[in-house]
């Protein structure tokens, strides 16, 4: 107890409260005036020292909590072109991505691609794309990165194309490409491109359409490097006039501010999947 009106503490057994801090003793002792007076200065320098060390940890809570909820109050990044939700499990369930195989039994296999390319460039875009994603190397599985080898037959072309999950880094193994990217409508729908030659780096941002032509007289090869195990691929043309069933002519007509028999002509066409 603490006789404060008797200008003397008292304090038994293991605990008191002094200033309104818990102390711990190992005995009963008794405080006079004039150590009060000093334990009390003393008692109150700690106490606010306290007060300051727990507002800076509060602080420091409150602002992981806040950079905490930042980084994770987000969806996780869809892996495939959608994943619909189910309410009865037995219709079957899939994941975000792929299964993962217990790591005990993963062995060098699962992480290992045996000859990327070449691809066979007879066709009518004169380019092959040949992947190296997560459906060709199971450890690829949340990794977030995948490959492609791209051929070009002389004047081949990798046609309009966007990836919807991936950005790409493109480096020239051999030959001269004409490389460009379009950027979104709020910049104007503004084409940015580039000649590369053996050795040349170019970037193309995730989700904006690009294309790559070989521009010399020779095969021409690149290797792309994408930010997605599985960065998927939409082919302009194909998606828009070779599409299953067909996308109205009222649409594209009205879309592409011409006559009908040009969307009917364009659709009759077969739209090569290079990929």
């Amino acid at each position: 107890m603490l006789a404060t009106s008797f200008g003397v503490g008292v304090r038994l057994g293991f605990f008191s409260v002094l200033n309104g801090v818990l102390v711990a003793v190992s005995a009963i002792t008794v405080v006079t005036p004039a150590t009060l007076a000093f334990h009390t200065t003393k008692l109150n320098s700690i106490k606010h020292s306290n007060i300051h060390k727990m507002k800076l940890f509060y602080f420091l809570i409150a602002f992981l909590a806040s950079a905490s909820s930042i980084a994770f109050a987000y969806d996780p990044s869809p892996l495939q072109d959608f994943c619909v939700a189910i309410n009865d499990t037995k219709t079957g369930v899939f994941v975000n991505g792929k299964f993962c195989k217990d790591p005990k039994l993963a062995n060098a296999e699962d992480f290992f691609l045996q000859g990327l390319g070449p691809g066979n460039t007879s066709n009518p875009l004169g380019s092959k794309v040949t992947a190296a994603s997560v459906n060709e190397i199971l450890g690829l599985n949340t990794l977030g990165i995948s490959l492609a080898r791209i051929d070009f037959a002389p004047k081949g072309l990798n046609p309009p194309h966007t990836h919807p999950r991936g950005t790409e880094i493109l480096v020239v193994v051999e030959g001269t490409l004409y490389v460009g990217f379009v950027t979104s409508n709020q910049n104007n729908n503004t084409l940015i491109t580039k000649v590369l030659n053996k050795g040349d780096v170019f970037v193309f941002p995730i989700g904006l359409i690009h294309f790559q032509l070989n521009v010399g007289y020779s095969d021409a090869v690149a290797i792309a490097g994408l930010s997605s195990q599985n960065p998927g691929v939409i082919t302009i043309a194909n998606a828009v006039f070779g599409s299953k069933p067909p996308i109205s002519l009222e649409v594209l007509t009205k879309a592409f501010q011409v006559e009908e028999n040009v969307i009917d002509y364009l659709q009759k066409q077969f739209w090569y999947n290079n990929n």
